[in-house]
């Protein structure tokens, strides 16, 4: 079994900034790309920011500039440095990730989601 555990949520005032971060555990063969996406009340999960294995990046228009993610493939974690933070950018965040635990056989996990709440 895999799991994805995240850590770093909480409240800030705009302006601030806060470091999410997410480590993959179990029976793990390899780890493709990793990622984060937010969800706002109502609203649909969106995608913040992937990266793959290799390090290619990949950002969300309203966080480019601001938000960095980055990646630690011998110990299968991820970050997200977000900095210059508004309120809008309140949300739960979700760590995801496609993980394989054989050779051929891999799927997306997702973390339990932390809350980042940024006041004004």
């Amino acid at each position: 079994q895999v799991q994805l555990v995240e850590s770093g949520g909480g409240l800030v005032q705009a302006g601030g900034s806060l470091r999410l971060s997410c480590a993959a555990s179990g029976s793990i063969f390899r780890v493709d790309d990793m990622g984060w996406y937010r969800q706002r009340p109502g609203e649909q999960r969106e995608l913040v920011a992937k990266i793959t294995r290799s390090g290619s990046t990949n950002y969300a228009d309203s966080v480019k500039g601001r938000f960095t993610i980055s990646r630690d493939n011998a110990k299968n974690t991820v970050s997200l440095q977000m900095n210059s933070l508004q309120p809008q950018d309140t949300a739960v965040y979700f760590c995801n990730a496609k993980v394989f635990t054989s050779l051929l056989s891999g799927r997306d996990y997702w973390g339990q989601g932390t809350q980042v709440t940024v006041s004004s």
